[in-house]
């Protein structure tokens, strides 16, 4: 019986791996730029951490999460985001310790959350992450949302608009969420089951409900931008000038809710407009979480961060015709005549791969003709050939494949003159 990939998750195949490490080498780039380290946290962890980190109430928590017991029945879930297990890490490493603050941080790697696929959301997805923790300054938000911008326009993407918001702080938030559960607890039975539940546990999350997004009382529902006491104000208008200082265009929209509990003060998502894209058009968000790392057991930390799917960030791509270039060329193909040309062949294949050249050979004891389509299909630069005859002169046929120009070599001279070749062509 044939065995299926599992529903929800991909093959990345060589074609298109190559695309995947230019987007990952420049997430790297971008982070060494602006000074964020890389940090790497298990795949799976306690299932308490997502619970307590994420928050119950969220439909990550409640629908999606991938969790298992172990042998020893403990709970444990694949991670189903990036922050939580970092702040986690934070707290038990004690990074709040360190004596550069704030603790600049980025991830990369897979996420799992069991929900519908569809083109740009997988159930096994690879997201790339900031956070930033230790710093209440407005002006670590907007470096935040600069490096967000600076991946996507570094790459190629246009027709971008960032959406921002404040949530406010904890006393912003409470007086806003009683406004909501007064606006909505007349007519909650008009509303999904989601919501319902949602009324007196997190009712600034009806905001974000797709089914009900057209209910009437969705667009006269109480803004938090009202609600905003003068220090949460002050915070938002010193956000928005920094990034009017950088240039940054952005709109501010009072419905803008993210989906997980920890967030306050500033919001935003990064959308794609245009068509082609489909109905999912946000390509990443985030904001700032002060409170997360007491929420974890850890000391009194602000911290702000981001994450983006690199599956959406390939499908925009896609969609905008920006074609991620990394010829896959190979430095050296040797081509050979007779048994123990082909063994010698092996040998200086070996010494060429120690001096840095990417070379390779024929492994299908193809006939000559057939070894330079080989060559030609992984755009060679340089062909050597040998045969018996001239293994015996001590002598080595070398091709450069951009000039056609063909020179014989001296075994012993081989490996340094393809590298200078390779060298004066660079």
């Amino acid at each position: 019986m044939e065995i299926n990939i599992p529903r929800g998750t991909q093959d990345i195949l060589p074609g298109t791996v190559e695309k995947w490490q230019i987007i990952e080498e420049k997430a790297r780039e971008l982070c060494n730029r602006y000074n964020y380290k890389e940090i790497r946290t298990p795949i799976f962890e306690e299932t308490k951490l997502f619970q307590r980190g994420v928050g119950d109430t969220t439909d990550i928590v409640q629908k999606e999460m991938y969790s298992f017991k172990d042998k020893g029945d403990r709970s444990l879930t694949l991670r189903p985001e990036g922050t939580a297990s970092v702040v986690r890490s934070f707290v038990g490493n004690k990074l709040h310790g360190w004596p550069e603050q704030p603790v600049k941080l980025y991830y990369m790697g897979p996420m799992f959350r069991y929900e519908r696929p569809q083109s740009g959301r997988m159930r096994q997805f690879v997201q790339f992450g900031i956070e930033a923790l230790g710093s209440a300054d407005p002006a670590i938000d907007a470096e935040v949302i600069a490096l967000n911008m600076d991946m996507y326009t570094e790459l190629g993407l246009k027709n971008l608009k960032l959406v921002l918001n404040s949530l406010g702080d904890k006393e912003s938030r409470e007086a806003h969420t009683k406004a909501l559960v007064n606006h909505f607890e007349p007519r909650i039975d008009e509303f999904c089951s989601d919501c319902k539940e949602r009324l007196h546990t997190n009712p600034l999350r009806i905001l974000d409900c797709k089914k009900d997004r057209e209910h009437e009382l969705m667009h006269t529902a109480p803004s938090i931008l009202d609600f905003l006491n003068e220090d949460s104000k002050q915070y938002f208008e010193r956000v928005k000038y920094l990034l009017d200082e950088m240039n940054i265009p952005y709109e501010v929209d009072p419905g803008l809710v993210r989906g997980l509990d920890y967030y306050n003060n500033t919001a935003f998502e990064i959308m794609i407009e245009g068509e082609g894209f489909g109905a999912i058009t946000t390509l990443s968000g985030g904001g700032r979480y002060n409170g997360l790392v007491e929420e974890l057991d850890g000391p009194e930390t602000p911290g702000i961060g981001f994450a983006l799917s690199i599956e959406r960030l390939l499908m925009a791509l896609e969609t905008q015709g920006v074609e991620l270039t990394d010829e896959q060329q190979l430095d050296c193909y040797m081509v050979t005549m007779g048994d123990r040309a082909d063994d010698k062949a092996t040998a200086l294949l070996h010494q060429l791969r120690k001096a840095g050249v990417k070379a390779d050979k024929d492994y299908l004891n193809r006939k000559m003709k057939g070894q330079f389509k080989s060559a030609d299909r992984q755009l060679t630069r340089i062909t050597a050939i040998l045969g018996d005859d001239e293994l015996d002169a001590g002598k080595i046929t070398v091709k450069n494949m951009k000039t056609g120009e063909q020179e014989e070599v001296a075994l012993e001279e081989f490996v340094n003159h393809v590298r200078k070749t390779l060298e004066e062509a660079s």
